[in-house]
């Protein structure tokens, strides 16, 4: 109901009216909030939001070639994919130069 009335004036350009339809739609949330809130856990606000550590792409980049040819198409994909990254990086940001790299 809430998104219906923000929909049914999306195109109100009166910052006064915009903040009192906001004001008074934070106060009836409120209002409707239930008083013991269900979270899943991994959600923001449950027991394990965030728990695990997310590790970083370039982990794989260290990976034993043993342990890559467990994989091949996913490592073949990758390989394609820092390419593709690499081209657009140059096109986007150009080429690296010597002052880039912090060598003297």
């Amino acid at each position: 109901m809430l998104r219906a009335r923000f929909d049914a004036n999306k195109h109100e350009t009166d910052i006064v009216k915009i903040r009192s339809i906001v004001e008074a739609a934070e106060k009836e949330l409120y209002e409707n909030w239930h008083p013991c809130q269900l979270y899943f856990p991994n959600s923001p606000g449950g027991v394990a939001y965030q728990r695990e550590g997310v590790t970083p792409d370039w982990v794989l980049d260290y990976w034993h070639p043993l342990e890559r040819a467990q994989y091949p198409e996913y490592f073949k994909k990758r390989e394609q994919r820092k390419k593709e990254f690499l081209v657009w990086w140059e096109k986007q940001y150009g080429k690296p130069t010597a002052a880039d790299s912090g060598h003297h």
